[in-house]
């Protein structure tokens, strides 16, 4: 790793000496005396620390054989995980005492986020209010669950009064979807109570739960209706599960006429062909306005299209304009762009509001529409407005003016005091030891914590700190509160690992760049991400990736884990692109949309627009999650070739998996926007390389 020259002299200072910080209130127990914590870049205790909350977490833990610890920064964190474990036979004064120590720290918040669930299993209403303590930084009036089990609480002790009510009428009201068990209680107590929930507050949760498309909600919001009003609503809600036609005797009200289109608003996303053929009977039975029509033929079209399915013209053309939203129109674009249709495809593009049409995507589409049907003139001008913005239609449009590409990095002057500062905080030394034992769940609490209270100064010099403990995706989740912020490229743009990329791209004939950026795209730089799908490791490959791979290069197989260790991930990474771009032809862009997506939906995408120019076919690839991380790799690609040279190969070039084109140079327009980024996702959020979401 290399790490940025103005880090090296705080981080040998680090190295070289202990950090005294703080890291518990005191409290009367020798315990929980205020302790003189010390962390070093390279701790030797952690291991231990690994050790002793791994051991708490299986039951085996012996205060005794840590007593080593009890000063050490996250003792806390091991104490959490030892009483987490035996939460349900936890004394309240075991509780209070940790609650006590550790108030502020979002250990503590942790811990009270299990507390509260067991003092409700064991109706200890008593202990659950003395632990109680929303306050914004600990988001427990955000938790619905917690916050019932608090009214259950206070209902329990008798303290049900005006102000219970009225809290418990607020979370009625707050959604349409169903509540978490724990609402049960307070909810029927609520019901009970002489106007805790009129008729009018019942109808209120029943039109947010057609909107929500939440029949169950609605007949539970039924129940305690009058008789005759019961039966309509409980008619509304089997109108959601299976359209009848008694809604054509409902009464010709504003509440039947939504409740019938959001129902099949709700069918067309499941059969939009069943939605279209039902919806003019009950249309005119009820009177439909135009509103209505459109929130129905909205979803028709748009679960017709996201398959460009014969009939998308037609369902499109058919929603009213009032119902169009930026999604929409989007979708009309691609409709007409996947059937080469570029006059339909620019009108569509004129169609958007002025803002949407301003984002540098269709400010690009739109000129090279133009550029199509022989105006180069109307072009010109709409590439120089997008060439300004360094993103993949930034990039493009940069390429078919042959201008250079827009970058203004922000350099920033060291400053090792502030540093220190930042990597002497309490929390910043929680979150940094956590991360390196792989608490990373942990560690954010501890980061956020700490950026709560930072300015924006402290937040870039706390990215400096994390990154040079190879927490490098504190900068994508961290920084952009601002515009200079996302000019901080090489911050927000790492580099790790890169002898190991570039030997693994020249054994390959890869493009470096591009490895660095599916990493990125991937991981940023995390060697233990793992996604829901098990994809695993700086380059999320799948374990049977793996050991295909592995075989196809007559390497020994490791096992799964072996995909977290960082080298041996991007050399089997790096081959699977390899594979992915021979079976695709060669093209990049391809390779990239089926390391992401997989084979099938690759195939599909080819048959249905084969010869079609790149640009042109990533636009109109079905599924958003692939579409946006085609764009997301292909422009950080462009953006490490800049960090890895210090200039670039031109991206039309890239997607073609043209690599001996000439390179471009960087420049900074006067007053350039700051990139977008597509997407901001936690490692252990990712989709895995293989497959991907179909949401249109």
């Amino acid at each position: 790793m290399r790490l940025p020259r103005r880090l090296t002299i705080v981080l040998a200072a680090l190295a070289s000496a202990f950090i005294p910080v703080a890291c518990a209130k005191s409290s009367a127990s020798s315990a929980s005396t205020t302790m003189a914590a010390v962390v070093a870049v390279n701790d030797p205790q952690l291991p231990r620390v690994r050790a002793a909350i791994e051991a708490a977490e299986a039951g085996q833990y012996d205060a005794s054989q840590y007593a080593d610890l009890v000063r050490h920064p996250l003792y806390g964190w091991i104490e959490y995980a030892y009483l987490r474990r035996n939460i349900d036979t936890l004394s309240n004064s075991q509780a209070q005492g940790f609650l006590s120590r550790y108030s502020g720290q979002p250990v503590a918040e942790a811990f009270r986020e299990v507390w509260l669930p067991a003092t409700a299993r064991r109706e200890d209403w008593t202990a659950y209010l003395a632990a109680w303590n929303p306050q914004p930084s600990n988001k427990l009036d955000k938790n619905t669950a917690l916050r019932c089990g608090e009214l259950n609480a206070r209902l329990q002790q008798g303290r049900a009064d005006a102000q219970w009510v009225a809290d418990a009428q607020a979370i009625w009201r707050s959604t349409g979807k169903q509540l978490p068990s724990d609402c049960e209680k307070p909810m029927q107590a609520l019901a009970e109570r002489d106007g805790g929930l009129t008729p009018e507050m019942r109808w209120e949760r029943i039109d947010l739960a057609a909107d929500a498309w939440q029949p169950s909600v609605i007949r539970i919001a039924a129940a305690g209706l009058p008789a005759e009003e019961q039966a309509l609503a409980n008619d509304y809600a089997a109108f959601f599960d299976t359209p009848h036609e008694r809604a054509l005797a409902w009464p010709k009200t504003e509440r039947s006429r939504r409740m019938a289109s959001q129902a099949l608003a709700m069918l067309g996303k499941q059969s939009p062909d069943d939605a279209e053929a039902q919806l003019p009977k009950y249309a005119d039975a009820l009177g439909f306005t135009e509103q209505d029509r459109g929130r129905v033929l909205y979803q028709i079209a748009l679960w017709t299209v996201a398959s460009y399915g014969p009939a998308s013209a037609r369902r499109l053309n058919a929603v009213p304009a009032s119902a169009y939203d930026e999604r929409l129109h989007e979708w009309r674009v691609r409709e007409a762009l996947a059937r080469s249709d570029w006059r339909a495809a620019q009108a569509a593009i004129q169609k958007m509001g002025d803002k949407q049409r301003g984002d540098s995507r269709w400010q690009y589409f739109l000129a090279r529409l133009h550029e199509r049907s022989g105006s180069r003139a109307s072009a010109e001008p709409l590439y120089r407005e997008a060439a300004r913005k360094p993103e993949f239609h930034g990039f493009l449009a940069a390429d078919r003016i042959g201008a250079p590409y827009a970058l203004c990095p922000r350099v920033v002057d060291d400053n090792a005091a502030a540093k220190t500062a930042v990597a002497s905080d309490a929390a910043i030394v929680r979150a940094l030891g956590l991360f390196r034992i792989d608490r990373v769940g942990w560690a954010t609490r501890e980061w956020d914590e700490a950026l709560s209270r930072f300015n924006d100064d402290q937040r870039r010099v706390a990215v400096e700190v994390a990154q040079s403990y190879g927490w490098f995706d504190r900068a994508v989740f961290s920084l952009g509160k601002s515009p200079d912020e996302l000019r901080l490229y090489e911050l927000r743009f790492p580099l790790h690992h890169d002898e190991t990329i570039k030997r693994e791209a020249a054994k390959n004939r890869l493009d470096p760049a591009w490895i660095a950026a599916e990493i990125r795209a991937e991981s940023v730089f995390y060697p233990r991400a793992r996604s829901g799908a098990n994809a695993m490791g700086l380059m999320q490959v799948l374990p049977e990736t793996g050991a295909d791979v592995s075989r196809d290069l007559g390497l020994p197989w490791g096992g799964a884990d072996s995909l977290y260790d960082s080298d041996t991930n991007i050399v089997l990474g790096s081959a699977y692109l390899r594979q992915l771009l021979d079976k695709y032809g060669g093209q990049p862009y391809q390779a990239i949309a089926g390391y992401n997506a997989g084979p099938t939906a690759l195939a599909r995408w080819q048959s249905q627009r084969p010869g079609m120019d790149p640009d042109f076919w990533i636009e109109t690839i079905s599924y958003k999650e692939t579409r946006d991380y085609v764009a997301r790799v292909l422009a950080f690609s462009v953006i490490y070739d800049w960090r890895l040279n210090g200039d670039a190969l031109a991206l039309d070039d890239r997607m073609r998996g043209r690599l001996d084109g000439p390179r471009k140079r960087f420049a900074c327009p006067v007053q350039a926007p700051p990139p977008s980024e597509a997407a901001r996702r936690k490692p252990s959020q990712q989709t895995s390389p293989q497959r991907a979401s179909s949401q249109p």
